[in-house]
C-alpha cells in the first residue's frame, strides 16, 4: 500500500529521517502522558465508556462526510488548476491520501496527491501547489474567524470581509503575485472558498458533539474557538493527526475557549479513536479493490 511513499522515503536528506525519529518520539511522549493522565483519573475513562452510542454513530457519519468535504476540496483544487477529474476518483485518491497521512511517514498525504496527479493528469506543479497555498489560505483565514468569536463575540464577522478585501488589495498591489495567481482558473476559487467552511463546519460539528457530554454548558462560541485551536495546529504539525501539537494547541488556549483539560482529554481520545477507526475501515477498502494495484503501479511508476 505505501509504494508511491516508500519511494519517497528512500531519497529522503538526513534532516527528514530525524524528522520522522522526532515525530515518533512525540507520539510516543504524548500517548505515554495521556496514559499517565488516565491512570491519576481513572473517572475520566469511565467518562470515555459512557458516551452514547448514538453519539458514536453520529461522529462516525460526519466524519466520513467530513472525508467528503476533503475530496470536494481536492475537485475545486484540480478544477484551479484547470485539469478537472471524476468525483468518484477524486474520493479514491483523498480516501488513500488520507489513509497514508496519518498512518504514513511525515504526513505524507500531500506528497503523495501531487505526484499522483503530476504522474497520471499531468497537472502543473506549480499550479498544484498555488491551488493548495490558496486552500491553507482560506482554511487559516476561517480558524482565525473561529478563534475571534470567542474573543469579540459575533461582532469579529465583520474581520472576515475586512480581511478578504486586505487581502484582495494586497494581491491587486503585487503585479508578480498577480500574474502567479491569473495560472489557475479563478472563477473555481469561491467555490474551494465554500468547500472550506463547510470541512471546518464539520469538524466544529464533530468536536461539539465529543464535547457536549462532557460540558453540558457548551457554547458554539466555545465550539468555535477550540477548533480554530485545533486548526492551527496542523500548520506546524508532522505527527499524524497532529498528535501531540493539537493537544498542546488546545491546552495552551484554554482561557480563549474556557475548555478544561478533563475534558480535551477525553474529547481528544474519542476522536482519535472513531477516526483511525474510519481509515482502517479505508485500509480495508483499498486492500480489497483494484484501489491497492493503481496506486501500485504509481509507485512502480515513481521509482522509474
Amino acid at each position: 500500500m505505501f509504494y508511491a511513499v516508500n519511494s519517497i522515503i528512500d531519497s529522503m536528506p538526513k534532516k527528514l529521517i530525524i524528522k520522522k525519529i522526532l515525530a515518533a518520539l512525540i507520539v510516543f511522549i504524548t500517548i505515554s502522558a495521556i496514559t499517565v493522565y488516565y491512570i491519576k483519573k481513572p473517572g475520566l475513562f469511565d467518562e470515555l465508556k459512557q458516551t452514547p452510542i448514538y453519539v458514536v454513530a453520529l461522529l462516525f457519519l460526519l466524519y466520513i462526510s467530513f472525508i467528503g468535504t476533503l475530496a470536494v476540496i481536492n475537485d475545486a483544487t484540480l478544477k484551479l488548476c484547470k485539469k478537472p477529474i471524476e468525483p468518484k476518483e477524486s474520493l479514491q485518491v483523498t480516501m488513500y491520501s488520507s489513509f497514508i497521512n496519518f498512518f504514513g511517514p511525515l504526513q505524507s498525504g500531500p506528497a503523495f496527491r501531487a505526484i499522483y496527479f503530476k504522474k497520471l493528469h499531468n497537472v502543473d506543479l506549480k499550479k498544484f501547489t498555488l491551488a493548495t497555498f490558496a486552500y491553507y489560505i482560506f482554511y487559516a483565514l476561517i480558524s482565525g474567524i473561529f478563534l475571534l468569536i470567542s474573543i469579540l463575540g459575533w461582532y469579529s464577522a465583520v474581520v472576515l470581509p475586512a480581511a478578504i478585501l486586505l487581502s484582495y488589495l494586497a494581491v491587486k498591489s503585487s503585479a508578480r503575485l498577480l500574474k502567479k495567481i491569473k495560472m489557475l482558473n479563478l472563477k473555481f476559487l469561491p467555490y474551494l472558498a465554500a468547500a472550506t467552511l463547510l470541512q471546518l463546519s464539520i469538524q466544529a460539528l464533530i468536536y461539539y458533539f465529543e464535547l457536549k457530554s462532557l460540558v453540558p454548558a457548551l457554547g458554539i462560541g466555545q465550539v468555535l474557538a477550540y477548533t480554530g485551536a485545533a486548526n492551527f495546529a496542523l500548520f506546524i504539525s508532522f505527527t499524524p493527526g497532529a498528535l501531540g501539537f493539537r493537544e498542546s494547541f488546545l491546552l495552551f488556549s484554554q482561557k480563549i475557549h474556557h475548555i478544561d483539560s478533563s475534558s480535551i482529554v477525553v474529547a481528544t481520545t474519542l476522536d482519535r479513536a472513531i477516526y483511525v477507526s474510519i481509515l482502517i475501515l479505508i485500509g480495508v477498502y483499498i486492500i480489497g479493490t483494484n484501489i491497492q494495484k493503481q496506486f501500485k503501479d504509481l509507485g512502480q511508476t515513481i521509482n522509474r
